[in-house]
């Protein structure tokens, strides 16, 4: 169909794909159980645009550079070990901010909502996105695999094969969303939860950052 073999297989790799956790579906469920429904898709919007200019950079054959070139490859990979570690910090501080104020809150307002900060979703999920040399090689050593190559337009090849990873990904991350809205009434109700959780997800973010500057090409 369209020069795309094998789509059943393809399919089912995605969704596993999908499924595995890591830094952006992590920040989407975290802001959609901060800030809401309409602030947790902005993320994801950030996350769909991150992900359509890799798969388009991997289609262009950008992604094997990076594979050739060590000194590219390590100046992508310890960017975005960098801005991951920084989103950790920033949380974490934010975190700290909660365990320090949270009466001080409630006697003010009556109840502890969870401060944006200037938070900006859209542009960090989509930098963390970007920064993820690893989903380059990924999606160009997958989608490989799924095109054939006697096919005449392979560009379009591609093109089924991404609308069809988006589309996984817009189903999940809706799930991750209002699953994170649920946990947002609990988060204002209980400051220590919420203080908790972003300490929580900013370590992971820590982790994110240890992996990626320890990856190879």
């Amino acid at each position: 169909m369209l020069g795309v073999t094998d789509l059943p297989t393809y399919l089912a790799g995605v969704i596993l794909i999908v499924l595995l956790p890591g830094p952006n579906s992590l920040y989407v469920l975290s802001v959609a159980a901060r800030r809401g429904v309409r602030a947790g898709y902005t993320a994801a919007a950030g996350v769909w645009c991150g992900d359509t200019v890799l798969m388009t950079l991997s289609a262009a054959g950008v992604a094997s550079l990076l594979q050739a070139n060590a000194v590219l490859f390590g100046i992508v990979k310890y960017a975005g070990a960098g801005y991951l570690a920084w989103l950790a910090i920033g949380m974490m501080r934010a975190a700290w901010g909660m365990w320090r104020t949270r009466r001080e809150r409630v006697l003010q307002n009556g109840e502890p909502g969870v401060p944006s900060q200037g938070e900006r979703p859209f542009r960090r999920a989509m930098v963390v996105s970007l920064f993820n040399p690893k989903a380059i090689l990924f999606f160009v050593a997958f989608f490989v695999q799924f095109v054939d190559p006697g096919y005449a337009y392979p560009a379009l090849s591609f093109l089924v094969l991404g609308v069809f990873a988006q589309v996984a990904s817009c189903l999940y991350l809706t799930l991750l969303i209002f699953g994170g809205t649920h946990l947002a009434s609990a988060f204002r109700r209980r400051r220590r939860l919420s203080a908790g959780a972003t300490s929580a997800v900013g370590v992971l973010f820590l982790g994110f950052a240890a992996k990626l500057s320890l990856s190879s090409a």
